[in-house]
């Protein structure tokens, strides 16, 4: 954990550079030695300060223009010594700029504004703790389903990813507080913690939910020890990736057709999928039937809220204050549900 927050501050710090900082020095000596060329020439020749400036400037460029006006010998030695000193200088400036520009280091700092602008922007999302195989699959799943998300991850390696998949990011420790608040935590609806760390997992668990008493958080533990950690930590759902693949390969294996229907997801069938409604207290939904609220989906179960479960409900069932209502039915038949 140490060591992750060390590199986090590391990382940080190296993104915060202004990508001008490297070309400070050499524009204020070049700025510095354009102020000796007007001096120099308004001192020994007696030129105006725009005729010493316009001078200086052919002679840094080395455009090969002609002087403004005949040149004494000791212009002409003035002349020599601000070559020397000068031109090498303002080449290495201009290589620099263009080398900053051709690397993207400029328009860096644009897109991270850019960045922050939307993070600002920001409302009932959802955080995605890491960005590997399972950050991205739940990525992709949020994005088909049309929800805001913000990942944020501490490898710089994933930044062009990330960029490549079009998403909003931060390049940061997810583990720190200061982080979660600019990926705006206090305001968003779910935090999924998907590092390998479980220690790390526990500890986002437990600052996002001091954070946001309100906000759904799914944990990932790789041991199952790791889950009930993770649920004193805060976390509302915890997922072990070993343990749910393992125990999901054994059912295809007794029950294939079983998964396939639970999954929704069987080769050929038309696309179903699962949904789930709550049923608040000030809903206009309350006292009415399945029938009328349902439509063209199935109705699972109603999970009271006493804690009951009532299984394949009489579409005559009235739904009460606090009910869970889990659906079953294409897109379109969802469609209307969603929309309540």
């Amino acid at each position: 954990m140490a060591q992750a927050r060390s590199a986090a501050r590391l990382v940080a710090a190296r993104r915060q550079e202004n990508p001008w900082a490297r070309l400070r020095w050499l524009i204020a000596l070049t700025a510095a030695v354009i102020a000796y060329g007007v001096a120099g020439y308004m001192l020994l020749e007696r030129w105006s300060f725009l005729d010493a400036l316009y001078m200086t400037l052919i002679t840094l460029t080395s455009v090969g223009f002609e002087e403004v006006r005949q040149l004494d010998s000791s212009g002409e030695v003035f002349t020599i010594s601000l070559l020397l000193m000068g031109v090498s200088f303002v080449v290495v400036t201009l290589s620099l700029i263009a080398a900053s520009v051709a690397e993207g280091a400029l328009g860096e700092r644009g897109r991270r504004r850019r960045m922050q602008r939307r993070l600002g922007a920001m409302r009932d999302h959802f955080i995605i703790c890491a960005y590997g195989r399972v950050g991205r699959t739940v990525a992709r799943e949020l994005e088909a389903e049309g929800a805001a998300f913000v990942v944020i991850d501490i490898l710089e390696d994933l930044e062009e990813q990330m960029i490549e998949d079009g998403v909003v990011y931060l390049i940061d420790d997810p583990t720190s507080e200061e982080v979660l608040k600019t990926a705006g935590v206090e305001r968003a609806r779910g935090l999924i913690c998907a590092m390998d760390s479980d220690a790390s997992n526990v500890f986002v668990a437990l600052t996002a939910r001091s954070l946001n008493p309100e906000i759904f958080i799914v944990g990932r533990s790789s041991e199952a020890s790791a889950a009930e950690r993770l649920y004193r930590a805060g976390a509302d759902r915890v997922v072990s990736p070993y343990v749910t693949s393992g125990r999901h390969m054994a059912l295809l294996s007794l029950r294939p057709r079983v998964v396939d229907y639970v999954e929704v997801t069987a080769r050929d069938a038309p696309a179903l999928r699962l949904e789930e409604l709550q049923v608040e207290p000030d809903s206009e939904l309350v006292g009415r039937t399945l029938a009328e609220v349902s439509g063209d989906s199935t109705p699972l179960a109603v999970c009271r809220r006493g804690g009951e479960i009532v299984s394949n409900p009489d579409r005559q069932l009235r739904l009460e204050p606090g009910d869970l209502l889990v659906l079953l039915g294409s897109s379109e038949a969802l469609r209307p549900v969603e929309e309540r």
